[in-house]
């Protein structure tokens, strides 16, 4: 019985978010080509020697990185977007991003990406999670922001875009991720970080 009482106690204290813990070790760059240039991002071919000693050729992504944007509603409800995406080759539920542009700070950008993609303003934006999608090969670092005071206006998605906006209920969202029908890795991770230690 004390061993129960022990664990409903220790369920309501409050959630505390993960300490930011950052080791930067840089590697020697021996020589540096660019194999590929793109309007969205360039491949380098690196020959370096990395801080544990190997030396070794890496093939890298180089991208300005990118802005991920959680719109929260008044009633709680947070809004996704949905998008036929060409690489996966299916429509995905996501939430709003794109790409930092030359010259923004990552609040410029969010908001841009955020009116671009559903005419939503936002008079608060706060950043609450930065991460690297697939550190493997990719330079591009993301950069969630918490996005609340909502109003509505007119959507200025680019041409190529055609975009579906729709709100969300938590327990809807969490089917969702349990089920499988969100299966974009930026929107998985920034949902489940936000549920588990902000809401």
């Amino acid at each position: 019985m004390p061993a129960r009482n022990a664990k409903r106690q220790a369920t309501n204290k409050p959630r505390k978010q993960p300490t930011k813990q950052f080791t930067a070790a840089k590697g020697k760059v021996l020589s540096s080509k660019v194999v590929f240039q793109g309007p969205v991002f360039s491949v380098r071919r690196d020959h370096v020697i990395e801080p544990s000693g190997v030396k070794a050729t890496r093939d890298v992504i180089a991208h300005s990185g990118s802005v991920v944007v959680m719109p929260v509603l008044d009633d709680g409800k947070i809004v996704l977007i949905r998008q036929y995406r060409y690489a996966a080759q299916q429509y995905l539920w996501e939430l709003v991003a794109g790409r930092i542009d030359p010259g923004e700070n990552i609040k410029q950008a969010a908001k841009r990406e955020l009116i671009e993609e559903t005419g939503l303003r936002a008079k608060k934006m706060r950043q609450f999670l930065a991460f690297w999608p697939s550190p493997g090969f990719l330079e591009e670092r993301m950069f969630t922001l918490l996005a609340e005071g909502i109003t509505q206006g007119e959507a200025e998605p680019e041409e190529d875009e055609k975009i579906e906006a729709k709100a969300f209920a938590q327990p809807e969202l969490e089917k969702m991720l349990r089920t499988g029908v969100i299966r974009d890795g930026k929107t998985i991770s920034s949902l489940l970080f936000y549920f588990q230690f902000m809401v």
